[in-house]
């Protein structure tokens, strides 16, 4: 059984990066603990980090000590390889590997870039180590200015290099001309005819331009102005050596403007072009033969409200221009706009659950939090929904859209003015194009009067008029759920500024509640070290009877199950079993008895106390037998009170991550969040609503 898959390539430039970081997330997701190795390195200053480790395992947190993470730099395999070492660089790498794999469950190995001369050794390498590994290959190729004939007998000459050492798993072509995917996925399975993965990913626009900061240290610059704006694109450059007047009509969209650092004319009239709306946004400006603009000039720019990178360089601009023209960009770990691209990339064109099929051939109890919002993620992904956020003047709403929009998980209606929301993105420097979201700004949308008209005669029987209707509808809690049930929207998330009342209520007007449920409720998914666990009601209901405790109970194990969380359903009190007295326990008793008349088949224990309910030791003892007592999976509190104060309990000791709050019992999805919450709360709770919204 293999616990590992070798990524290789053998070409520069392919792309391997965007598998990588794919199958890193999507790995993550399928099992508890993934480890990261490179067998072989790049030669790097005293001090410095591989880029390619860096980025993994800061990106995605990973526990593994820099050193344990290569065996080699590449001088050092080829000195042993030269002097017909090679069996000892092998017998390293493997121990190496061996030490990663009894400690994680699953380790992705990455080949070499093949950046450098001595590509035949590499190859030969590359073959090696995954063969002594016992390692499934997946070959990265790339298509980049290639006709599709090239593309395939470059496909089959790494397949038949490969093939007749190690299993190769997969293929993937990338940065393939976006028109020829499917022409080429063709012809590459009508040339690999054995049964082997064809992915062709197309080229990403985004992930070819390099930034800025990629520029400097190619040049070794020293950045004057704009360090917080480092990780700007570049589509295009140009030299600024004619009079402004003519050099302005070169500019072009993230272009940058390379010119000598005494030609103040071009400096300031770039700065002012950049924000001017009649011309395009540049990405930053070099300054050449290391000349710095002189004192009254760099007074002028550091007043200004915005200031891209302005970076000075020694060399000549000749020089600067041919080596800039020559930089192939990478991915490195700041850059988390371009990370998260790559993965929304592979997760699109990549068949993730077949791939995974293949890879994971083991079983294992724990459900990580990593897991869980991978799991999440694909099954948004899947039936994409659109999904209104009524508070689109917030940060942390725009911050969340951005990141939603960048995987492609959901479409996205923000309520607000647009001049106002273009501005907030702009003083926050948040990367959203509102061209990618819907803005609605409810008085003046087209929607407004039919959905005045449809609340009026929805409420008019509680003595609402057409001017309260007016009023209501101007509100954005009121008008983003009128979008739900008009069929404009499948579902809303509120809260981060307005209160749960002013979320809930026009809900319960007239979204109300699904057939057979009688109260709406609340769950929050507490992601903890090891397993996810389901708690309700933490939000809403401040002291429910024996009957809503059940409706509770029962509303929240079928979330659970609906997110893949076997439910095994613990009534907490404040004592366990047929010992305590009492009120409140006696209605967590019938409480349980209701549920098991209702819902025979659920495993469900109560009353019960938190301890013996997710401790297994303690459950043993107190409820020897149960199917429940430690190894609960669902939590319900008895009241309001307890609830809401266990849940931020457990979340600040623990350090857990608490998704919600999520309602149930909507007959469309609306949900909730704390007025404290982040950024990363709104994502996770938006792809949740997204998922509720295809089961309606």
């Amino acid at each position: 059984m293999s616990k590992g898959i070798y990524v290789a390539t053998i070409e520069p430039n392919s792309g391997k990066s965007v598998v990588v970081l794919g199958l890193m997330r999507m790995l993550l997701g399928k099992t508890a603990k993934v480890g990261y190795f490179r067998p072989i390195i790049e030669d790097l200053d005293s001090g410095e980090m591989d880029n390619h480790i860096s980025t993994v395992l800061s990106h995605f947190e990973i526990d593994i000590n820099y050193k344990k993470t290569y065996a080699f730099t590449r001088n050092e395999v080829l000195d042993l390889y030269n002097q017909g070492k090679s069996g000892d660089a092998i017998d390293e790498i493997i121990k190496k590997y061996k030490y990663l794999e009894e400690r994680f469950d699953f380790v992705l190995v990455e080949g070499t870039d093949f950046s450098h001369e001595n590509s035949s050794i590499e190859l030969d390498l590359n073959i090696l180590i995954s063969k002594n590994l016992g390692l499934p290959v997946i070959i990265v190729m790339q298509g980049d200015k290639k006709d599709n004939k090239e593309i395939a007998d470059s496909v089959q000459l790494a397949y038949d290099t490969f093939r007749n050492s190690v299993d190769v798993l997969s293929i993937m072509t990338n940065k393939v001309d976006p028109k020829e995917v499917s022409t080429l996925k063709t012809l590459l399975q009508k040339r690999i005819h054995i049964d082997t993965d064809i992915t062709v990913i197309p080229k990403i626009h985004s992930l070819s331009s390099p930034t800025v900061k990629e520029v400097i240290k190619l040049l070794d610059g020293k950045v004057l102005f704009g360090k917080d704006m480092l990780n700007n694109l570049i589509d295009n450059f140009s030299v600024g050596a004619m009079q402004l007047r003519n050099y302005l009509t070169h500019l072009k969209e993230n272009g940058l403007v390379i010119t000598p650092g005494d030609r103040a004319d071009i400096i300031l009239g770039a700065l002012q072009a950049n924000i001017s709306k009649n011309y395009p946004k540049i990405s930053g400006i070099i300054l050449t033969g290391g000349l710095i603009p002189e004192e009254p000039i760099l007074k002028l720019i550091e007043g200004l409200s915005s200031v891209v990178p302005i970076v000075s360089v020694k060399d000549g601009t000749y020089s600067v221009t041919n080596h800039i023209g020559s930089i192939k960009s990478k991915i490195y770990a700041e850059n988390t706009e371009k990370i998260e691209t790559s993965i929304s990339t592979f997760d699109i064109h990549v068949d993730t659950d077949k791939l995974a099929d293949h890879l994971i051939t083991f079983q294992s109890d724990i459900f990580t939090p990593r897991m869980f919002q991978y799991n999440l993620l694909q099954r948004a992904l899947k039936n994409k929904k659109h999904i209104v956020l009524p508070e689109g003047y917030d940060e942390r709403i725009l911050q969340a859209a951005a990141r939603l929009i960048n995987a492609q998980v959901v479409d996205l209606t923000l309520i607000g003015e647009e001049s106002k929301i273009k501005e907030r993105i702009e003083k926050f420097d948040i990367p959203l194009d509102i061209n990618d979201i819907n803005i609605v700004y409810p008085p003046t949308s087209p929607h407004f009067d039919d959905y005045v008209n449809t609340y009026y005669e929805l409420r008019k029987h509680k003595n609402v008029n057409l001017e309260m209707a007016r009023d209501a509808m101007s509100d954005v809690s009121y008008y983003g759920t009128m979008m739900i049930y008009k069929g404009h929207a499948d579902g809303m998330v509120s809260g981060a500024v307005n209160t749960t009342q002013h979320t809930l209520l026009p809900a319960l007007q007239f979204i109300k509640t699904k057939p057979g449920v009688n109260i709406v409720s609340s769950i929050f998914f507490m992601c903890l070290e090891d397993r996810i666990s389901v708690f309700g009601d933490c939000a809403i209901n401040p002291n429910p009877n024996a009957k809503e405790l059940a409706e509770i109970a029962i509303s929240s194990a079928l979330t659970a199950k609906g997110f893949g969380i076997e439910p095994k359903i613990a009534m907490l009190s404040y004592s366990s079993g047929a010992s305590g007295k009492g009120a409140d326990v006696e209605k967590v008793r019938e409480a349980t008895e209701i549920v098991k008349v209702q819902e025979p088949t659920l495993k469900i224990e109560g009353p019960i106390q938190y301890d013996a309910a997710v401790d297994m030791r303690i459950g043993k003892s107190k409820l020897p037998g149960s199917e429940v007592a430690g190894r609960a999976s669902v939590l319900i509190f008895p009241d309001l009170n307890t609830g809401n104060n266990t849940y931020k309990a457990v979340q600040r000791e623990t350090g857990a991550l608490a998704i919600g709050p999520v309602l149930q019992g909507l007959n469309k999805p609306v949900n909730d969040l704390s007025r404290g919450c982040t950024a990363d709360d709104i994502y996770s709770t938006v792809i949740i609503t997204a998922i509720q919204a295809q089961d309606i």
